[in-house]
């Protein structure tokens, strides 16, 4: 493609900030460096017509760290960095609701849950509950973050379900009107963003980067910030980032339904929530981790039954319902949960490795990027 002098003038000269990736790090970081250096001219390119990983993708949880998953981390890092992370996750919340607004993102308190059926495991957690709960207070807020809920399993309809644990900070939102929220807030700032432009590579050059892209043009700006997460390894080759991707269904309106709040199972490799009244429901990784880490947004039969299996036996056992709608998502793992955010190259740097908390951390790390990108302009 070919661009015009006037196309090539007007959005493609003077460019002072590119940002690969128009999710939620992505729009985080150009509103961060559009408030701590106005006079930027930043812009934000997207391969997809709408962001194309996890963040218009997810489940929309507003979680931050279920009992098992806390005492798996603990066996491989310390307490320290353990709950570090999960206060991290907590002030990224805490963040993406100051910085939209609640009614905007369809914020709800309605609890976090975790379906445990092996007695040993609920026995390990109930032991340690009350020591998470006194290291989350001054996170939190509250005497106890973590509870007991195995009254709840009868009412909320589950079977072969032995024990239930509630985070009573944990919430959900509506993916989709927080991502429309912030594109509106970041349009608004005088920020452009273009769709339908990815990125396939770049060099380094003396006062900045050329951006080499699938439209066979190239854009150059003193500085690039790559924010594609999930798809972060065909830009960056030796990161320790990974695709992983997440299949998820949703349901049509169920009548009466029994539950509401986010759910997970079997140590988070399944969750569900309500929307409304319908049952949105995802995971099943674990079934085919190589087969699930790719860069391809497709549905396997593998996982798409075993969730309509779950559903039927565990979730809404003896309830009638309909699937309506599947998709899947593109997450970004690493062996590590920490988030990659550093320089790459000359003028080049990377926010990347979200570990499947994007919603959590992402508006920290957005932040964190454009605070890098300012410092080194």
């Amino acid at each position: 493609m070919q661009l015009s002098f006037w196309e090539q003038d007007t959005f493609f000269s003077r460019l002072d900030v590119v940002i690969a990736g128009s999710g939620i790090v992505g729009l985080n970081a150009a509103l961060n460096l559009k408030k701590q250096a106005p006079q930027l001219r930043i812009l934000v390119i997207e391969r997809g017509i709408l962001p194309s990983g996890a963040s218009t993708r997810n489940a929309g949880f507003a979680c931050f760290g279920s009992c098992t998953e806390l005492l798996d981390d603990l066996r491989t890092a310390s307490e320290n960095d353990v709950f570090s992370l999960v206060e991290r996750r907590y002030k990224g919340l805490e963040r993406l609701r100051a910085n939209l607004g609640d009614a905007a993102i369809v914020y709800e308190n309605l609890g976090g849950y975790e379906l445990i059926d092996k007695d040993d495991t609920f026995q390990q957690c109930e032991a340690v509950i009350p020591h998470f709960n006194k290291l989350l207070k001054p996170v939190t807020g509250l005497d106890e973050t973590y509870i007991n809920a195995s009254a709840k399993i009868e009412p909320f309809g589950f079977r072969k379900v032995n024990h239930l644990l509630q985070n009573r900070a944990e919430g959900q939102i509506d993916t989709g009107r927080m991502m429309a929220a912030l594109l509106h807030k970041t349009m608004a700032a005088g920020i452009r963003i273009i769709n339908g432009l990815g990125v396939t590579g770049f060099t380094a050059e003396e006062n900045g980067v050329a951006i080499h892209t699938d439209q066979d043009f190239t854009i150059r700006s003193r500085r690039l910030l790559v924010c594609t997460n999930g798809f972060a390894k065909q830009l960056l080759p030796g990161y320790d980032v990974e695709p992983a991707r997440a299949q998820v269904l949703i349901t049509k309106p169920i009548e009466n339904l029994r539950f509401s709040g986010t759910f997970h199972y079997e140590k988070g490799y399944y969750y569900f929530r309500n929307v409304g009244n319908r049952v949105l429901f995802g995971g099943g990784r674990n079934l085919n981790f190589e087969g699930e880490r790719t860069m391809e947004m497709a549905l396997t039969p593998q996982i798409q039954d075993k969730l309509e299996e779950l559903l039927q036996t565990v979730i809404l056992p003896g309830t009638p319902f309909e699937i309506e709608q599947r998709w899947s998502g593109i997450m970004g793992v690493g062996n590590r949960k920490s988030t990659i955010i550093k320089p790459v190259a000359d003028h080049v740097f990377c926010a990347v490795r979200m570990g499947g908390m994007g919603v959590a951390i992402g508006s920290l790390v957005g932040e964190e990027a454009a605070e890098m990108v300012v410092q080194s302009l």
